[in-house]
């Protein structure tokens, strides 16, 4: 499993240890802090922020373009007011003024290359390569310019390491690294999944939020530099979800015919692991206990049309007694065989990638670059970085780059406004819509919940 941010756990998203029976611990440790991992993350990535500026202040030997400076500060919180900021204010002596900004430790590049890293030295070689800014005559300055992957890499030598814990029942857990899913590649890191391998007959690995943004990239990215070959996949969904989807209004919404409506939504993610990547799933219904008979059996027979087992799990409420069914159903489809293939070949031309994700994987017409956009794939050609994969920056929401549209959405265009390379992760980013790398907290965050008393037991958290 990936680790918990603070940004969400403070914000209405709550923690990442699951609940009921169905639960990792120690609940409060995983939540908060953990074991640094993500606070060595910010102080890796804000010493070349320091260096940068430092480097700038001092003689500028590398003569960087203060204006072109790419590389973000980052902390590991919700905070809005760190979107776009002014630093070095306050005359010569504090910094060179210039126009700076945030992102939450979760999305950056740092973050990512932490979790596609095999070993300390290939770590080392990644940051090595991760672009920070650009000179006045546009020559690409890296980390490796500024002599500071030796040192970033020493503050990550224990944040390399997977960290082991356990659900109730005693069952072992990996947790390691953290990145989004709807800004990065979303998944845990290399190294975890590799240990677990030589340690279990069976690994299930967390692949974030929807299928059509973690489990793409889980496959186009995560599997194809770790080289690994999945088995079998779990889809996960609810009748809530389902009906969500069906009326594109509240998650309580009780009628069969928002449900019936909203199946159509589970089938295209269905569709899409059977023609863009070649596999079978089996889907599991994460079973509440107010969900109806009927829902549950028309989802259930809505699968078995498509060829399709559907389980219920109730392990929230039973713990392993309640996900035996579903157990049984996924080792009987590990044995079965499949044809796992990435969906497109990394030798296709940049935008010819990311029109293939948006017609294959979001189902869209096609896409719409900006111009600024258009000219990055120029140059990021030019430069060689085409052969890169592509990890699409979009809403976990709908299909479309657009939140709002629910089910099935179709006519529309992927509206990609700018490509970021990640040279050092080894992917290109392409931002669509409004994505944010720093997000906000909300009205009410959970933060208001959360306390602790006199003997140290910690309430609230979720």
């Amino acid at each position: 499993m990936r680790e918990p941010s603070l940004g969400p756990v403070f914000s209405n998203r709550g923690g990442a240890t699951g609940g009921g029976h169905a639960q990792i611990v120690p609940m409060e440790d995983i939540n908060l802090h953990f074991t640094g991992d993500i606070h060595a993350i910010c102080a890796a990535n804000n010493l070349v922020v320091a260096l940068l500026d430092n480097h700038i202040f001092q003689q500028n030997l590398l003569k960087i373009d203060p204006k072109k400076i790419i590389w973000k500060r980052c902390t590991d919180m919700n905070d809005r007011q760190l979107r776009k900021i002014y630093s070095g204010m306050g005359g010569r002596g504090n910094g060179v003024l210039r126009e700076d900004a945030f992102e939450i430790a979760s999305a950056t590049e740092t973050m990512a290359v932490l979790c596609l890293s095999k070993s300390l030295q290939d770590l080392k070689e990644r940051l090595s390569k991760m672009i920070v800014a650009y000179s006045v005559t546009d020559k690409a300055i890296t980390v490796h310019d500024l002599k500071a992957e030796g040192a970033m890499a020493a503050l990550l030598k224990d944040g390399i390491m997977p960290n082991l814990v356990q659900t109730l029942e005693h069952t072992p857990v990996l947790v390691h690294g953290g990145p989004v899913a709807d800004i990065s590649h979303g998944c845990n890191s290399i190294i975890t999944t590799q240990t677990a391998l030589k340690l279990a007959d069976y690994v299930i690995s967390e692949a974030s939020v929807s299928s059509d943004i973690g489990l793409e990239k889980f496959f186009n990215i995560k599997c194809r530099v770790g080289g690994f070959t999945p088995d079998a996949v779990v889809m996960v969904t609810t009748i809530s979800d389902l009906k969500h989807h069906g009326a594109g209004k509240s998650l309580h919404e009780k009628s069969s015919d928002t449900l019936d409506a909203g199946l159509p939504h589970l089938a295209q993610h269905i569709s899409n692991l059977r023609s863009a990547f070649g596999m079978g799933c089996v889907v599991c219904l994460n079973q509440f206990a107010d969900d109806r008979e009927a829902d549950i059996k028309a989802v259930q027979f809505y699968c078995r049309q498509m060829g399709i087992s559907m389980v219920c799990s109730k392990a929230w409420a039973k713990g392993s007694r309640g996900a035996m069914a579903l157990a049984n159903e996924v080792v009987s489809l590990c044995e079965k065989p499949d044809d796992f293939h990435f969906s497109y070949s990394l030798e296709a031309p940049i935008e010819e990638k990311i029109m293939s994700l948006a017609k294959e994987i979001y189902h869209g017409d096609g896409i719409s670059l900006s111009r600024h956009a258009h000219k990055q794939i120029k140059q990021l050609t030019a430069k060689g970085y085409d052969k890169l994969p592509i990890c699409v920056a979009k809403t976990q929401y709908s299909f479309s780059d657009n939140g709002k549209l629910k089910g099935v959405p179709n006519g529309f265009q992927l509206h990609i406004r700018n490509i970021r390379l990640c040279a050092g992760a080894g992917f290109l980013v392409a931002i669509t819509g409004e994505i944010l790398v720093m997000p906000s907290l909300p009205d009410c965050p959970g933060v208001r919940n959360i306390d602790i008393d006199a003997t140290g037991k910690i309430t609230g958290l979720i």
